[in-house]
């Protein structure tokens, strides 16, 4: 099942995909349902009879607007690392964001007035249905409700002002996430074995594996869970492969007029213009 967070004659409402439309399903988010404990498996079945609407006629929102938490994993694909002034860890580099920082699919990424150091960075996300502390490596995946794509936009000049990244990943209108959460059951058990890529303008800049990444979902919902309850709606955003513009020489930045766009195998992409800030 893949679902469908937008705006449709002013009204905020949560879809599903009917082939090549868009199935009202009401004005529930997904946050509710997941902290109500309702299996988004079979719920979109059971609503039967929404209105259809084209995507042309909507305007997508995060798929998730104001999640629990959002944890954010950095460094987790090797080839990455290498590009970074930074050594592999040991344990996974986790920093949060938050909800303000969220767009959705199609929707202007923002470059700060502060900075012209805004990158791109292609990541899958996981969206948890339940949570708690402790939880098994061999169990994680049975709390993943589904996955999502986004794009850790990041401003370089303010991640680096601190060993903390926090700021550099939080500016508004930075995190583009979306354009749909599709079920567990439709992606391989942790969505092993899919090619992630981002395009600027149409050129591929970032091209991985998920097999790539060095803590895999099970031991990131694991690890995570020693020391912070998890919970419904929780998100995790996975890692970005090699390939991120600060890297190269000379550097590739986001600028306003340019195209960002992230894919992953069987999803559909997110693509988002690049705009400056008001």
């Amino acid at each position: 099942m893949r679902y469908i967070r937008f705006i449709h004659q002013g009204t905020k409402y949560l879809g599903a995909r009917d082939g090549d439309d868009i199935r009202i399903l009401g004005e529930d988010s997904l946050e509710s349902l997941l902290a109500a404990g309702v299996d988004l498996e079979t719920y979109a079945k059971t609503r039967t009879g929404g209105t259809l609407v084209s995507e042309a006629d909507v305007t997508f929102l995060p798929i998730l607007e104001r999640p629990a938490k959002i944890f954010c994993i950095g460094l987790n694909y090797a080839d990455h690392t290498k590009e970074s002034p930074y050594e592999q860890p040991s344990y996974p580099t986790i920093f949060p964001r938050y909800h303000t920082s969220l767009v959705g699919h199609g929707q202007p990424i923002v470059r700060p007035r502060v900075s012209d150091s805004l990158d791109y960075e292609g990541e899958l996300a996981v969206v948890l249905k339940r949570g708690g502390r402790h939880i098994k490596k061999e169990e994680a995946l049975g709390c993943v409700a589904g996955y999502a794509l986004f794009n850790d936009g990041s401003v370089r000049e303010y991640q680096f002002l601190s060993p903390q990244w926090t700021v550099g990943k939080n500016f508004d209108a930075t995190g583009a996430f979306g354009p749909e959460l599709v079920t567990a059951s439709e992606v391989p058990p942790a969505a092993r074995g899919l090619r992630l890529e981002t395009r600027l303008n149409g050129e591929v800049v970032q091209s991985a594996s998920t097999d790539e990444m060095i803590f895999d979902i099970p031991t990131l919902i694991s690890i995570i869970s020693e020391a912070i309850s998890l919970e419904p709606s929780d998100v995790i955003v996975t890692g970005t492969p090699a390939g991120i513009g600060w890297a190269r020489e000379p550097k590739l930045l986001m600028r306003p007029g340019d195209i960002c766009e992230v894919s992953v195998t069987g999803f559909a992409p997110l693509r988002n213009p690049i705009e400056d800030e008001a």
